[in-house]
Order: C-alpha cells, then structure tokens, then sequence
C-alpha cells in the first residue's frame, strides 16, 4: 500500500505497521492491561448519533474557531507524544510544520526527541509544551524557563502517571521484551536497517530535552530509569497552583476525566483541561474521553476551555464531541500512524483525511459554522 491509496487512518495504521519495526508499532499502538480502555476510546463514538438539521445552508463551512486565545484553522490541535523521530527520521519538525499548513497548535512532548528550541523554531504555528513536574523541580523550572524563551503560548501538566501504565505489549513485543521474544525482535528491527542507523549511530532516539538539561549530568543508569524514578507520586492540586505561579501563559491540565477534578483544576488556577486517560495507556478501566465531555461541560465551560482527547480518527467523531460541549480535540495515534507512514507528507495526509471528513460531516448534518455546533446536533443512543 502506498500513502495515496491510504484512504482513512485505519489504512494508515496498516501502512505504519508495514513502515515499522514490530517492537515499535506495537508500542504507538498498544494499551495498558487488557486494551479494554484503549479499545472503548474509540468505540463509545458509536454510542452518539448526529441529528442533522435539513434544508440548511451549507454552501460554505467556516470550521475556524479559538483556542488558548489563539485564531486556528479548524478546532482540532496535535496532542503531545514521546519520540517522534522513534516513528520517523523526520520527526517533531515535521509534525509542526504539517501542523502550521493546517492552522493548528502543535504540541511537543517532555519526552520528544527535538529540544524545545528545536521544535519552536520548525514552524510558525502556536505551541504547547507538555510538562511533568518531577522531584527535581529544577529541572521542571529549567524546562518552563526554556519555554518562555522560545515563545511557547501554553502548558500542559500531564497528572495521570503517578507511575507507568501496565503496557504488556511492551513485554511481548517490544523494549522490554522477555527472552522468548528476543529472537523475533531482532530480526524485526534486521529487517529495518534505517531505523537502527537512526538509533545506533545517529542516536536520533534520544529524548534531548532530559539528556541536554543541566540536570543530566547527574543522570546515572538509562534515561529511562532516570524518569521513572523522576515521576513524583506525591503530587497535589497545589503543584497545579505552584505551576500557575510560574507560567503566565494559557495553562492545561492533561489527565483529568471527572467534573469534579476539572473544578479542582480550574481553582488551582488552570485554563483549560484535556479530558484524557492518556490514550488507554494508564489506568485500566478509565472512562472514553468523549463520555466526559458533557458533563464537564455543563458544569465548567464558563471557567475551562474543554479538549476531548483520545480515540479519535474520524472526522464525525470531531463533530461529535465538539457538539457534545468540548472547545476542541486532540489527535495522538491519528496523526503518528501518518508519521510512521511517510514523515511529513504522511502527517499531511492524515490531517487532510480529518479534515476533509470534518467538513463534509458538518455540511451532512447541515451545520454552517462550527461556533453552531451544539446538543441539537448529537444524541447519546439508548
């Protein structure tokens, strides 16, 4: 299959599969446990049917809209992930710039493998930098620092890894594979010598936002028991306050799903929040994003800008969860499928798949404008 002939994100993922080393596509598309929660991100869109209002003007479609007091092109942004150059050479550069074509905020992961200097200067679109606060609040601040200077509009404070998510895929498949599996592994990443010049000689792979700080000097052992060690289980909404404090620009909090901790979020000072169970990653059993939309906004739309994240790869299921109350969504494997397919221009491609599906659901449902989009556009099915 070629990139042209990839004709939703489901054929892309496919494609991906095809692109990667096994270890490497099952880590973009595994969950934590049982997948169950990974599985229902994107099954409860099913649970929601669009009532579409006939005889409408639809000549034309203004999917424009606002977020984190910025003007986007349609309200969908780039949800941060970890070690994009892992999926492609090209890597978060690319993302970005794909992400400036479309008119979106693009988001760069803690865990990136481009600096967040790096990552501002590929593109002229408006970033979030995703933010964990770590027992050495010095190197959160030196992060924080960075973004200030490098002109990032919004953070985001990641609070649903207290410790990492139980992604068994990882043990049968991947980094952490047993030794019954060694032998596959190897000869999957054989069959992709690209990919292990990239991370051998190149060291593309390397997540430089951690290993180029001041900090990393006193890193002993991997990066990777560096961070696990970092995660900071004694976390509370006063850390939320602490991060307000130092940051002046739009803050997100990443993680929350209940209305209760959204409330919690907004006291604590933050002006959006990510409804997400980081992509069914974490906590098993967590609810689907889009379930957590109405209720949070009913109770809070007044104080939170609401971004439904996770599951998402259709263009309905964006209108859906807009109409169900939420600001805007985010896309994680949507657009990293495309990523591992064909850098940017496969980035590009699933962009254009979204928003092409987007637009002609809006018009489908005879809805002109995305500020019309509301409750008399979905229901939930009984």
């Amino acid at each position: 299959m070629r990139l042209s002939s990839a004709h939703n994100i489901a054929d892309l993922r496919t494609l991906a599969k095809k692109k990667l080393p096994l270890p490497v596509f099952h880590y973009i598309d595994g969950g934590a446990d049982d997948e169950l929660t990974l599985r229902r991100n994107t099954a409860a869109f099913d649970d929601y049917e669009l009532l579409p209002a006939q005889l409408s003007d639809v000549s034309s479609i203004d999917t424009g809209s606002t977020l984190f007091g910025q003007n986007i092109d349609w309200p969908v942004m780039i949800s941060p992930t970890g070690g994009s150059r892992l999926f492609h050479a090209e890597g978060e550069p690319a993302v970005a710039m794909a992400a400036e074509k479309f008119g979106m905020i693009y988001s760069l992961s803690t865990l990136g493998t481009t600096t967040i200097e790096a990552a501002a200067a590929a593109a002229a679109c408006p970033k979030l930098y995703q933010l964990y606060v770590f027992k050495d609040r010095g190197l959160t601040e030196e992060h924080i620092a960075r973004c200030k200077e490098s002109g990032y509009i919004a953070l985001a404070l990641t609070v649903d890894t207290p410790v990492a998510g139980n992604r068994e895929r990882d043990f049968v498949y991947g980094f952490s594979a047993g030794p019954r599996s060694r032998v596959r592994q190897i000869l999957s990443f054989a069959r992709h010598p690209g990919f292990l010049y990239r991370a051998l000689v190149r060291k593309d792979l390397e997540m430089v936002n951690i290993t180029r700080s001041q900090t990393a000097q006193s890193i002993e052992g991997s990066i990777r028991d560096f961070i696990d060690e970092e995660l900071d289980r004694s976390l509370t909404w006063k850390d939320v306050e602490w991060l307000r404090s130092r940051w002046d620009g739009a803050l997100v909090v990443k993680g929350v799903q209940t209305v209760e901790d959204c409330r919690r979020a907004a006291d604590a000072g933050a002006s959006a929040v990510m409804l997400s169970n980081h992509g069914g990653r974490q906590l098993e059993s967590a609810p689907a994003p889009v379930d957590c939309v109405a209720a949070v906004a009913d109770a809070l739309r007044d104080r939170l800008e609401i971004i439904c994240d996770g599951g998402i790869r259709r263009g309905n299921h964006i209108v859906k969860a807009l109409a169900a109350g939420a600001n805007a969504c985010s896309i994680g494997r949507g657009y990293l499928y495309g990523l591992a397919a064909g850098g940017r221009a496969g980035v590009e491609h699933a962009l254009g798949i979204l928003k092409t599906e987007f637009e002609r659901t809006m018009a489908l449902a005879g809805c002109s404008s995305v500020q019309k989009l509301g409750r008399s556009y979905v229901r939930r099915r009984v």
